[in-house]
């Protein structure tokens, strides 16, 4: 990277962060489970951000946790998605660059229930919910999970 672009990356006022998804399938790997955003009314894989002190992993399992009452555990890295330009501009003003690891995961235990961030939880047949309004690029993030013999998808 040169300077000149170095320079220009470092003028923007844009925090990083790390970030998951979590990508749960039924028994059958037919069907998905989705939540709908409350604040933006979405649909989007359960997820959100690492905090300090925890694992990814860790990260992941509270996250899901917290948006579903579902207890999981993760069992493998299907994608890591960091492109600069994809950038979260929140009300208040504040611009993020989010890296999201996406894990596919599996069900352990818990019962279905809504959160402060969600106010729908819902299964869907795969193909349809790649048909919905789904946040951010999370069709991307299931098509990665899909492809359970390829490599981790970096993008």
């Amino acid at each position: 990277m040169s300077a000149k672009t170095l320079g220009k990356r470092s003028q923007r006022q844009v925090e990083l962060r790390l970030g998951c998804s979590a990508v749960l399938f039924d028994t059958a790997r037919e069907k998905i489970l989705l939540t709908r955003r409350a604040d933006n009314g979405l649909w989007c894989l359960p997820g959100g951000m690492i905090e300090a002190g925890e694992s990814v992993s860790e990260g992941c399992t509270r996250e899901v946790l917290e948006e579903t009452g579902l207890e999981v555990r993760v069992t493998r890295l299907t994608g890591v998605y960091s492109d600069p330009h994809h950038l979260i501009t929140y009300p208040d003003g504040n611009r993020v660059h989010v890296v999201v690891l996406n894990f596919e995961v599996e069900h352990l235990g818990g019962v279905p229930g809504l959160s402060a961030e969600t106010t729908e939880i819902t299964w869907f047949p795969i193909k349809e919910a790649m048909d919905l309004p789904l946040f951010h690029n999370h069709s991307e993030h299931i098509r990665d999970a899909l492809a359970r013999d390829s490599a981790v998808s970096i993008k």
